[in-house]
C-alpha cells in the first residue's frame, strides 16, 4: 500500500503543505498580534495598524518557514530510495523545487517586516534616522511600488492562463498540479505591497519624529546586536564630551 495514498499519492505532497497550515497561519496571526499590542501598551492607534499588518507577514512567514522540514524529509527519501533500493521516485524533483519556491517567496513580506533584507548599509547606516527614512520613501516610491505592482499584474495572467489549461508539470511523467503553486505569485506580490505600504508609513513617522517607530523583532544576528551597542556607546560618548565642553565653557 502507498504510505501517500492517503493524500492522493506523493506528488500531491506540495499542494497540502501548502494548504494545510492556513489554519496555522490564522492561529499565529492571533497570538502574534496579542504579543504586540501586550509588550507595547503606550502604542498609538497607528502603531499598532502597523503592528497588525506586521503580525500577518509573520505568521506566513514564521508557518512556511516549516516547509524546510517538509523539504529536507523529501529529499531525504528520494536519497534513501535511490540509493538504497535503486528505486528513484518520480515526484521529489517536483516537490523540492515547489517547497522551496514556497518556502522562499513567502517569506518575503516577514523579511520585510524585520527590516531584514539585504542592504549594502554602510553609509545608510551611519546617517540620522530622518534622513535614512527620506531615502527609503524615495526609493519605495521609485522602485519597490512599481516592481511590486508589475508583479502582481504580470503574475496574474501567468497564474490565470495555468488555471485555465490545468497545468501539471512537464519536469517528470508523473507530473503534478502546478496552477495554485503560480497563484502564490499573486498572494506574494499582494502582500509585499501591502508590507510596503506598512514601511512607508514607518518612514513618514520617522521623517516626522526623527526617529524610527518600533517595530515586532526576533531574535537578533550578533553582528548586528554589536553594531548596535557600539553605536549607543558612541552617542553616549559624544553626548558626554559635549557636556563636559559646555560645563567647561560655563567656568
Amino acid at each position: 500500500m502507498d504510505v501517500f495514498a492517503f493524500i492522493g499519492g506523493p506528488k500531491e505532497i506540495p499542494l497540502y503543505a501548502f494548504l494545510a497550515p492556513i489554519p496555522i497561519v490564522i492561529w499565529v496571526f492571533g497570538t502574534e498580534f496579542k504579543d504586540a499590542v501586550r509588550r507595547t501598551p503606550n502604542a498609538s492607534t497607528g502603531e499598532r495598524l502597523l503592528y497588525l499588518v506586521d503580525s500577518l507577514s509573520t505568521a506566513v512567514g514564521k508557518t512556511y518557514g516549516w516547509a524546510i522540514l517538509i523539504l529536507t524529509f523529501t529529499t531525504s527519501y528520494e536519497v534513501f530510495s535511490r540509493y538504497m533500493f535503486g528505486a528513484p521516485t518520480d515526484w521529489a524533483f517536483d516537490a523540492s523545487y515547489m517547497l522551496y519556491g514556497a518556502l522562499f517567496m513567502l517569506g518575503g513580506a516577514y523579511a520585510l517586516s524585520r527590516n531584514s533584507h539585504v542592504r549594502g548599509d554602510f553609509i545608510y547606516r551611519a546617517w540620522s534616522p530622518r534622513r535614512q527614512a527620506m531615502m527609503d520613501l524615495v526609493l519605495y516610491v521609485l522602485f519597490f511600488f512599481p516592481g511590486m505592482l508589475a508583479f502582481v499584474y504580470a503574475g496574474f495572467g501567468f497564474a490565470e492562463l495555468s488555471r485555465r489549461m490545468n497545468e501539471h508539470s512537464s519536469a517528470s511523467p508523473n507530473g503534478p498540479i502546478v496552477w495554485p503553486f503560480k497563484w502564490m505569485i499573486v498572494f506574494v506580490g499582494v502582500m509585499m505591497v501591502i508590507q510596503g505600504v506598512v514601511e512607508v508609513m514607518r518612514c513618514i513617522m520617522c521623517i516626522r519624529s526623527g526617529e524610527w517607530p518600533q517595530r515586532l523583532h526576533d531574535v537578533e544576528e550578533l553582528e548586528k546586536v554589536m553594531l548596535e551597542d557600539a553605536e549607543k556607546k558612541k552617542q553616549a560618548e559624544m553626548k558626554a564630551a559635549e557636556e563636559s565642553g559646555l560645563r567647561r565653557g560655563d567656568v
